[in-house]
């Protein structure tokens, strides 16, 4: 079965290696995203980077499993993307600092074989607490990099780590893709003794 991680994220690729996926391609989706309004956006937009995959792998003769995934973070009745630049960073972080946020993650999975097509989409989400971060602390953070490429402006698998006190739900989901809901997935979708057998049990 060809593997497709439609995603260039290499924490994501990461995770899947992390249970035992080793053979799969990494298909950046180039789409214009929705923009995150509410939960169902993150849906939205992890459904167009798997269906964009698919496209791209048209006339498909083997079996194929398409795997995208999208998250946002949401904090005082907004949604927060990535960070266009180091002040809106800045800002992001202020937001995030000493507060409770919510993290959702959506992951889609487009399974096809011959004339048979499957299709399904999970959300999660989960709580994170920041510590009360100073200005020399963001500022620092900042100049690492690491937030500009993340949704809310942090990443939890890196320096973010530092600034995080508390998680209520799943650590991959913030992450951006749970191992746990993508095997309830792909069980739903070919069994889970099919499942097994692609990692390698």
């Amino acid at each position: 079965m060809r593997i497709i991680l439609a995603s260039s994220s290499p924490r994501r690729k990461e995770i899947l290696n992390l249970v035992g996926f080793r053979n799969f391609d990494t298909l950046p989706p180039k789409v214009k995203e929705i923009k995150v309004e509410t939960p169902f956006s993150v849906k939205l937009n992890s459904i167009k980077k798997a269906r964009y995959a698919e496209e791209r792998i048209k006339p498909c003769k083997e079996e194929t499993l398409i795997i995208a995934s999208d998250t946002a973070v949401f904090i005082k009745g907004r949604f927060l993307g990535k960070p266009k630049d180091p002040q809106e960073a800045k800002l992001m972080l202020q937001t995030l600092s000493g507060n409770w946020h919510i993290v959702y993650t959506a992951i889609s999975v487009i399974y096809r074989s011959g004339n048979t097509r499957r299709e399904k989409t999970n959300l999660d989400r989960a709580r994170v607490k920041f510590k009360k971060l100073t200005l020399k602390e963001i500022e620092w953070y900042i100049s690492t990099g690491e937030p500009l490429d993340k949704a809310g402006a942090y990443g939890i698998q890196g320096y973010g780590a530092l600034f995080v006190e508390k998680i209520v739900g799943d650590y991959f989901t913030v992450m951006g893709m749970s191992p746990n809901r993508l095997y309830k997935l792909l069980g739903e979708l070919l069994g889970k003794e099919k499942v097994l057998k692609l990692l390698g049990g």
